[in-house]
């Protein structure tokens, strides 16, 4: 059967929290509470949860904007703003645990700091990037970019709020500024088209037959 990018794609992404009122004020003020769902859970989950969100913006003055606010907003910084060989970029962590990147291509602004994400990234840290790269691909995504077991990227069209990425574990967490060991829920549960089903690395995949929609809080029924 032949895969197109539009024969699975990712339709949310909703994060596991203990606090849902303090998780909702966090995502609101850090301005991505349209990109994410909210559900309470307490679920046992230590160290890195093997993923991170990331945030693509136009220029190192937004990029600067977004990680004020998550600051702000009670975030802690993992690796600080700065200059690098393909742009400029950040990583924090929210209050809830989740990791954020946010990040830029321009090394210089052409215009004042904006509040727009241009794309929105779910980069999963994974033991065997091919293995877990054919796994979805037998679940009906279409890779875009490989690079040999270091890094895939499937392909998303109109109807897919989020790119999903895969990174090698112990990569993504050096990435991040973290430390690689972690255990537990990943706290993180991915709507699809394809339905329920768990990856190779305990990232868990529920049905959606809607678009993401504005963080809101429903009851937990996954772990």
């Amino acid at each position: 059967m032949e895969n197109n990018a539009s024969t699975t794609s990712i339709a949310s992404v909703t994060l596991e929290v203990a606090d849902l009122e303090a998780a909702q004020r966090f995502h609101t003020a850090f301005g991505v509470d349209s990109h994410v769902r909210l559900r309470a859970s307490e679920a046992h989950s230590t160290g890195f949860r093997g993923f991170t969100l990331a945030l693509t913006v136009s220029g190192p003055a937004t990029v600067d904007s977004f990680l004020g606010a998550a600051l702000d907003a009670g975030a802690t910084v993992l690796k600080p703003a700065a200059k690098s060989l393909w742009g400029y970029g950040g990583v924090v962590q929210a209050p809830d645990g989740t990791t954020w990147k946010v990040a830029t291509s321009a090394k210089k602004d052409t215009g004042p700091a904006t509040r727009e994400i241009d794309e929105f990234v779910l980069l999963l840290g994974v033991e065997d990037v091919k293995a877990s790269k054919q796994f979805y691909v037998g679940r009906g995504l279409t890779v875009a970019k490989s690079f040999g077991g270091k890094y895939t990227e499937f392909a998303s069209d109109e109807s897919s709020p989020v790119k999903l990425a895969l990174y090698k574990r112990r990569g993504l967490a050096k990435d991040l500024g973290v430390a690689v060991d972690g255990s537990g829920s990943h706290r993180i549960v991915l709507g699809g088209t394809a339905g329920p089903f768990t990856d190779p690395d305990g990232f868990v995949w529920e049905e959606a037959a809607t678009s993401i929609a504005p963080a809101r809080s429903t009851p937990s029924a996954m772990s």
